[in-house]
């Protein structure tokens, strides 16, 4: 990232501690390029600069939170290669492997970016580095299938060398026959000092020993260190071992030849190869960034052109994020000037490094640990005076080492900076020290340099009340305690605590009172009206605290009666469910009492048995009206007679024999039947037993509770939005993606449960399926299909 127009000395980086935020980002990069390039990650004053950087972050993270992470660690620096190939060089086998892992990655980063047709799919701030790129999947097969490692070539890249290296193997069995041979001949006479073949200079031999060179005639190789054995190739192989030279020799010309061959090859895509280097690699550095931004819980700060600075909620984040206390700061707008005052170790210090650090992250293209909406202007500066600045080397005490800092700060900052002082010319007289203060932090006022400064001196705190565009602001400490809450209180100066202090650790009273009356009176009566106005803003706080305490118990009733809404309808639809299941067994038995008191009238009356039949017919109108009025629920006929093509996927429709409505999902087949889901039910029904259930106009219906127009479109939805989705044939990735959109619309479209077909296969798809619903805020609850509802190829989902 460009630094144009903005000077940061390494001190002011060093002091504010941003290196320490580059060594965090650096381990988010997964190669060693896009470690490079965060590595000299600087901060930039150009906010077109800075917009696009922050932007390509965003859109990085967005791609983090719906999609499984991305990795870059295939990635090698091929440059030098490259420009060996445009010189007519051949590249060795490591560097062709490192082209290979280069395609390979491009390939996996292309895969991440296409949509399910395999086209890449990106017109967001990444597109202008993912639009090109070439995974050049012929060129990386080749060089796969001719090279297994570094050292060693694939007999089948070429037909020439796999005929030298079956030669090679023959003749390396000829050589072992033969001197198996003499090895047992001349073990049994003594001549050997150990029945072994060995290699010596590329050639083989057996180890004689020294007083028996004359019985195994031969070359000598070598010998050992003490002379007793020597290594010799006897006369029978030494033909042998010539072919076996010439071989390995032909060997090595032709891995030779095959490597310039698969150079020749690569350098016609070397422009595309260093492309998809260049490409990946920044790739590589912007996800570093969405990492960072995505563990550190940071969001996406907003610059403007007027140097004003809001952050909301705002955290050091190289402090324990579970600890660290945020804070609320702003200057910019009404003031430029911010004095901060309040005990030691509340917090000022931190307040100052933490507005420091975070305005060198946004302009560094880095989301801020803050809340979102949080506002950054854009500074071409960046000065700090904190800390310990006592240099022994100089000689110089801490005031004087401070006040060398503040005399270049003077020298350098402009209404474009960002100035930070930390206990302003303290180390010194206190009087002194307070009006060189004033007059240091004036003069950059009057220059409208934005400026935060931290101090102890009263004069200060009465400086800021009196001049107009200078703030008082406060680290808040609780006396009943003696402890800080680290809570910084923009317009409220920090009132002395020494005294109420001293007394609360048990100093006299006659002490203390004594002390007061060192005291000017107006210095006791500004002291005064500080404690009055921070009693008053504890009051104030206090009621405020009471009111959101109040508003939440409400919503907490709120909740707690659409909770008991919600379970009386659920009853209330269960309570239906379950009179409609007992009339239908009413009728069931109806019927099957019906179909026997027909059989006995066909047999009474094949007897002639009249009063027989009588008495069946009677018993059977009474049972009839039994029933009738035991339920009022009877099966419903079909108000009009359907065709097949009266049906349509997602058509509303009713289950007249099961009194159950429910959507459908498949089309009707030849005779009629097709499936219909029903909640987690899903069975196939014949036309016949359906009632189209006719909808209102959507868009003119009124919508109640709902005056966004919301409610519209949810409704929509419910009709388009299916109550299962088939993933099977998908990599869990894939599955994942469609999942997480699926269930958004299910959700919104108010559905009770869904169903997720996975089949069974070898359960991968299902575990990745089973850990995702666990982290979904959506689901309520999720189970295995039951046999009638599909067995463990699919899990049925209920939302929450």
């Amino acid at each position: 990232m460009t630094t144009d127009n903005i000077f940061i000395n390494d001190k002011c980086l060093e002091t504010l501690e941003y290196n320490k935020i580059i060594e965090i980002l650096i381990t988010k990069a997964s190669s060693n390029a896009g470690r490079e390039l965060c590595k000299k990650l600087l901060p930039s004053s150009d906010k077109k600069v800075i917009d696009k950087s922050i932007e390509e972050t965003d859109a990085a993270l967005s791609y983090l939170w719906k999609s499984s992470s991305i990795s870059f660690s295939g990635l090698k620096d091929v440059t030098k290669s490259v420009l060996l190939l445009e010189k007519s060089g051949s590249l060795n086998a490591g560097e062709l492997l490192d082209i290979s892992s280069l395609l390979y990655t491009t390939k996996g980063v292309c895969e991440y970016f296409s949509n399910e047709d395999g086209i890449i799919d990106n017109e967001g701030p990444l597109k202008t580095y993912t639009e090109n790129l070439n995974p050049l999947n012929s060129i990386k097969r080749e060089i796969d299938r001719c090279i297994i490692s570094e050292d060693e070539i694939a007999d089948d890249a070429s037909s020439t060398l796999k005929s030298i290296r079956r030669h090679i193997h023959t003749t390396g069995d000829k050589i072992h026959s033969t001197l198996s041979g003499i090895i047992k001949k001349d073990a049994a006479n003594g001549y050997l000092q150990d029945n072994i073949i060995t290699m010596r200079s590329n050639r083989y031999c057996v180890p004689v020993k020294a007083e028996h060179k004359k019985n195994v005639p031969g070359m000598i190789h070598d010998q050992s260190s003490k002379g007793s054995t020597l290594f010799v190739e006897p006369m029978e192989v030494v033909k042998l071992n010539n072919e076996l030279s010439e071989l390995y020799s032909k060997e090595q010309e032709e891995i030779a030849a095959i490597l310039q061959s698969l150079s020749n090859m690569v350098a016609t895509s070397s422009r595309e190869i260093l492309n998809d280097y260049n490409a990946l690699k920044y790739l590589d550095f912007v996800f570093a960034k969405a990492k960072f931004a995505k563990d550190s819980k940071c969001s996406k700060p907003i610059f403007n052109d007027k140097r004003y600075i809001n952050l909301k909620q705002a955290r050091h984040p190289l402090l324990n994020k579970d600890k660290v206390v945020p804070v609320d700061v702003h200057i910019g707008d009404d003031f430029n000037l911010l004095i901060i005052t309040g005990p030691n170790t509340g917090g000022k210090t931190v307040t100052l490094k933490t507005v420091g650090l975070l305005s060198l992250m946004g302009q560094a293209g880095l989301f801020i640990p803050a809340d979102e909406g949080s506002n950054l202007g854009v500074f071409h500066n960046f000065f700090a005076d904190i800390g310990d600045e006592q240099s022994i080397e100089q000689s110089l005490s801490t005031f004087s080492a401070h006040m060398t800092n503040i005399v270049k700060i003077l020298e350098s900052a402009d209404s474009d900076s960002l100035v930070l002082f930390d206990e302003l010319c303290s180390g010194t007289d206190p009087t002194e020290g307070a009006a060189l203060g004033i007059s240091i932090l004036n003069f950059l006022h009057n220059l409208d340099v934005r400026t935060l400064a931290t101090t102890h001196y009263s004069e200060l705190k009465l400086y800021a009340l009196e001049t107009e565009g200078v703030c008082n602001g406060s680290c808040e400490f609780d006396v009943a305690t003696l402890s800080p809450t680290y809570k910084l209180l923009i317009g409220v100066p920090g009132k002395s605590n020494a005294f109420a202090i001293s007394k609360k650790l048990g100093l006299p009273d006659f002490i203390i009172d004594d002390a007061k009356s060192k005291i000017s009176e107006s210095n006791i009566a500004f002291e005064d009206i500080l404690d009055e106005l921070d009693k008053n803003r504890v009051e104030i706080e206090k009621a405020r605290a009471e009111i959101t305490e109040n508003r939440t118990q409400t919503d907490n009733i709120k909740a707690e009666y659409e909770k008991k809404l919600k379970a009386l309808e659920e009853r209330k639809e269960k309570e239906i469910a379950k009179a409609k299941e007992e009339a239908n067994k009413i009728i069931e038995e109806a019927k099957a009492y019906a179909d026997s008191t027909i059989k006995e009238l066909r047999k009474d009356a094949s007897v002639g048995d009249t009063k027989n039949m009588d008495r069946t017919r009677n018993k059977l109108n009474e049972h009839l009206k039994k029933n009738k009025t035991n339920s009022s629920i009877a099966k419903s006929k079909q108000s009009k007679t359907y065709k097949a093509s009266d049906f349509h996927i997602g058509d509303k429709v009713k289950v007249l024999t099961m009194g159950a409505d429910g959507i459908v999902s498949s089309l009707p087949n030849p005779k009629g039947d097709l499936y219909v889901q029903m909640g987690i039910l899903r069975s196939l029904i014949n036309i016949r037993d359906l009632e189209i259930v006719d909808e209102p106009d959507i868009i003119g219906a009124p919508i109640k509770y709902n005056k966004s127009g919301s409610g519209k479109i949810k409704m929509s939805k419910a009709l388009s939005v299916s109550s299962e989705i088939n993933l099977l044939g998908k990599t869990v990735d894939e599955a994942i993606g469609l999942l997480d959109k699926y269930l958004d619309d299910a959700y919104l479209a108010h559905l009770a449960s869904v169903r997720v077909v996975h089949g069974k296969g070898t359960g991968a798809l299902r575990t990745g399926i089973t850990n995702y619903l666990k982290k979904s805020s959506y689901v309520k609850e999720f189970h295995r299909g039951l046999p009638e509802e599909g067995g463990d190829g699919v899990t049925i989902v209920e939302f929450k």
